[in-house]
């Protein structure tokens, strides 16, 4: 059981698309969110789906008259929650590039280095860094 929830994330980012909400999500998050609100139902209705092929929420909704509704509200914050949190991953780079250039000019690239040297400045670094930083996961 817990192999399947935690596989979980490779199906939620399989399945991710849409607008990105307030709050992104880690992949332990979603886990622990989906395995809360869809454990249950999963073990009762899907065991036998093979969790990376994307067809779980398809289970889930075929069964949707005995599945709770936080299982589908659950799931689709989570698909909301980490589409945002790679959406900031990918964006970090344009989101940070002068601050970057302002304290971390003399950090040589590679490395995650320029990440090292922006979460060693987040204090201080533009703060559409400082939110993309925190929306990627990166700092808090």
């Amino acid at each position: 059981m817990k192999g399947t929830i935690f596989a979980l994330g490779a199906l939620v980012l399989a399945a991710t698309s849409g607008a990105a909400s307030a709050q992104t999500m880690s992949y332990a998050q979603a886990g622990a969110l989906i395995a809360k609100s869809c454990g249950p139902s999963i073990e009762r209705f899907c065991a036998t789906v093979n969790i990376g092929t994307g067809q779980m929420q398809q289970c889930l909704t075929q069964h949707q008259d005995q599945v709770p509704r936080q299982c589908f509200d659950d799931f689709t914050a989570v698909q909301t929650g980490i589409a945002k949190r790679v959406a900031a991953q990918a964006d970090a780079g344009k989101a940070c590039s002068a601050s970057a250039q302002q304290f971390c000019s003399g950090v040589k690239p590679g490395d995650a280095n320029i990440l090292d040297c922006l979460l060693d400045s987040v204090k201080v670094v533009r703060p559409a860094c400082k939110q993309t930083l925190v929306d990627a996961g990166w700092a808090n």
